[in-house]
């Protein structure tokens, strides 16, 4: 925020955020919407030179020279996420992180994040806020927009793969939007994991619950799906386990047969950034094809270097909430949703968030400088 020559920001640590609402889902999945009309608008811009990067990340060595330098290993990354939202945001921003999956072992959370807004016109920042729970939210609020334009009408079930965070609030969020649903199937491959996520999401969502004995139990009889498991094996899912009528939402990897990436209608959270992946990856050694199991959408790219499918025929999520096409053509259709996290997201939510808490009085303001030293 600039008054005059003075420079300062707006600080949100967790519990602030929290008093601001970022664990308000219905609020979330109602900008995630908007955010998704402007994409359908063109009304964002992301890095790089196509617009549509996911975001910037540092590649650590196998091995390094350096004592000190990381080396690879599971989910070890350094990203920068940045973006322009347009519409009533208007802001620029990026989310920023770093990620181990040993810092589960030290009582960390995997990835540590912050996000930080600035204004368009002067570039000084408006606020810096933990972004842990912003990003998870967002995260599950996709799956929310998706099944709002995608189930089919009167759908009951929704099955659900991976018992973490992700997929509690890939649920909440489609609970939101379908608001018929009556039973939550959950299978996870530690039974007292899905046991103990489904007894409180199940008491909070007012749902049927039920733990399933496998992937196929899981999924035989859902309309909605949400798959958000980690491991170091990707979930298995096979053309006959997925009924007719079915929305499949893809917010983690999956290994899917070619049959059914074939028959189902696919709808992207923005193809092009998709398609901006598949270009960096052919710059790494071994080309896009050994990256392609790295990707939520890697199935899909494998379907069409065997020419399964026409890219011509991949959706975006972003056209469809805008109203310029349809999401679902009829009731039987089988749609594959796949979503892979966009900064403008992160950007869209975090501003929201940073509104909120200006209502309400909440953060630090911290000085950057009264008049700057050099101009």
């Amino acid at each position: 925020m600039v008054e005059g020559q003075k420079v300062e920001f707006l600080y949100l640590d967790e519990e602030a955020m929290i008093e601001a609402g970022v664990l308000d889902m219905a609020q979330c999945v109602k900008v995630m919407d908007e955010v998704f009309v402007l994409l359908g608008r063109g009304d964002y811009l992301m890095g790089g030179p196509r617009n549509n990067e996911h975001g910037q990340k540092i590649f650590f060595p196998k091995t390094s020279p350096f004592p000190n330098m990381p080396v690879a290993g599971p989910d070890r990354r350094f990203m920068a996420m940045l973006a322009y939202l347009g519409g009533r945001f208007n802001v620029c921003g990026e989310k920023w992180y770093g990620s181990n999956i040993a810092n589960t072992q030290r009582g960390l959370p995997r990835s540590i994040l912050m996000v930080c807004i600035n204004d368009t016109e002067t570039g000084a920042p408006l606020a810096f806020m933990s972004a842990n729970l912003l990003s998870a939210t967002r995260t599950g609020a996709v799956p929310g927009v998706a099944a709002k334009y995608l189930t089919r009408k009167g759908a009951k079930t929704v099955g659900l793969i991976g018992g973490g965070p992700i997929n509690k609030a890939c649920l909440m969020a489609i609970c939101e939007t379908v608001p018929s649903l009556e039973e939550i199937t959950l299978y996870d491959i530690v039974p007292e994991k899905a046991e103990a996520f489904l007894a409180e999401t199940g008491k909070v969502l007012g749902k049927k619950t039920r733990v399933a004995k496998s992937t196929e139990d899981a999924l035989s009889d859902a309309d909605v799906i949400s798959i958000a498991a980690a491991g170091t094996k990707d979930v298995e899912i096979k053309d006959c386990w997925l009924k007719p009528g079915s929305l499949l939402t893809l917010t983690g990897k999956a290994s899917i047969e070619d049959n059914y990436v074939k028959r189902a209608t696919i709808v992207a959270d923005n193809w092009k950034m998709h398609q901006a992946y598949i270009l960096d990856a052919d710059e790494l050694p071994g080309g896009r094809k050994e990256s392609y199991d790295e990707f939520v959408a890697g199935d899909i790219f494998k379907a069409l270097d065997k020419k399964l499918i026409d890219e011509a025929d991949i959706k975006d999520l972003g056209p469809i909430a805008e109203g310029k096409i349809q999401g679902r053509k009829s009731d039987e259709e089988r749609i594959m949703f796949v979503t892979s996290g966009m900064p403008v997201e992160d950007v869209g939510w975090g501003f929201q968030l940073y509104e909120n808490a200006r209502k309400k009085g909440l953060g630090q303001t911290l000085k950057v400088w009264d008049k700057a030293h050099w101009i």
